[in-house]
């Protein structure tokens, strides 16, 4: 069910990207078998929960990036290499969203709870936690994006911890693909398997300066900042892979800032 106040996207089928260069049929298997694998893979990482800390968390960040690497996936980290500044100190990581993979691309840097709306009350940033929102609330092509919900930056004024943008980006080679978006009619298993064809997919995760807290007296500043940072990062001078067609291949392209 939908109603007029929830966060829309404009992007939809036209936007998704058709599969430039493919890999062969008996490697899309062989990507889903390993993909399978590793996922159910996890039974066993229950047991890193009795490992300390630093140790638990390299296992479930390992665990991430072997799932993200058997769909096919290579990651690239752009900054800091944790959202975390100051170990156990409650950050909010506010990410733009494109794909399914979203998540395990975010958890391949550091694993954190992502969160929706409607759990922002038990938000545990209180507590020395990071915890994750997808800022504009749907999915996005990854070649255009939307606002950023002041509503889900409440909880960081609430707990007076910072806000850590980060800036997610997919692309085939040296180009912007949106092979792996997950909008308009699209299910799951769509996308999956446009991500199984897919031939040198990477996904960038770019970790933007944290937002000390004091910066923004209000959500809506906030969110803003967070945006605005976000944005010098969502254009790039880098082309953007062959596609059936979409509805953003008209905007303006802004150099990269790194």
């Amino acid at each position: 069910m939908s109603h007029a106040w929830m966060p829309a996207s404009p992007c939809g089928d036209g936007c998704v990207a058709s599969t430039p260069r493919e890999v062969a049929k008996l490697r899309q298997v062989w990507r889903a078998v390993t993909a399978v694998t590793a996922i159910l893979c996890g039974a066993w990482i229950a047991l890193a929960l009795l490992l300390p800390g630093k140790q638990r968390e390299s296992v479930v960040r390992l665990w991430f990036h072997a799932i993200l690497r058997a769909f096919g996936v290579r990651l690239e980290v752009h900054g800091a290499r944790k959202f975390q500044e100051i170990p156990k100190r409650g950050v909010l990581v506010a990410s733009n969203h494109v794909s399914w993979l979203d998540e395990l691309a975010i958890d391949s840097v550091q694993p954190i709870r992502i969160v929706a709306k409607k759990d922002i009350k038990s938000w545990p940033v209180r507590n020395g936690s990071a915890v994750a929102i997808h800022a504009e609330g749907t999915t996005w092509c990854g070649l255009a994006s939307g606002h950023y919900k002041p509503a889900l930056f409440q909880a960081a004024l609430d707990a007076g911890v910072p806000v850590r943008p980060i800036v997610l980006r997919y692309r085939i080679g040296d180009h912007l693909t949106t092979q792996p978006a997950f909008v308009g009619s699209d299910t799951l298993i769509d996308s999956i398997r446009r991500v199984l064809k897919a031939r040198d997919l990477v996904v960038e995760v770019h970790v933007l300066d944290e937002i000390a807290p004091g910066r923004a007296g209000t959500r809506r500043e906030l969110a803003k900042l967070a945006e605005e940072q976000s944005n010098r990062l969502t254009s790039t001078e880098l082309e953007i892979a062959p596609s059936t067609g979409d509805s953003h291949r008209a905007r303006t392209i802004t150099p990269l800032v790194a």
